[in-house]
């Protein structure tokens, strides 16, 4: 097993909640992964609003989904299907 130190500020290493000097590579991954997570989760939410998406009704959304579900073949991938590289 090898050991990787790495520098962080303290700032840093109370906003990732870490409570010990030492932690395991999957530690370190499931930390930096949630903190991705979330930075995402907050500029998708930006998004939504600045487009207006935000108020989109759950309803509004199966209908689309299904709309794009019907006509993904036609829509998505066109000159996929038509040189028949898909069935």
């Amino acid at each position: 097993m090898k050991t990787l130190r790495i520098a962080i500020s303290d700032l840093e290493f109370n906003k990732f909640g870490l409570n010990s000097d030492e932690i395991s590579f999957s530690e370190l991954l499931d930390v930096v992964s949630s903190e991705l997570s979330k930075q995402r989760l907050k500029k998708s939410i930006e998004l939504a609003e600045k487009f207006g998406l935000s108020k989109i009704t759950m309803d509004e959304i199966k209908k689309e989904v299904t709309a794009v579900r019907k006509n993904e073949k036609n829509y998505f991938y066109p000159a996929f299907y038509a040189d028949g590289l898909s069935t």
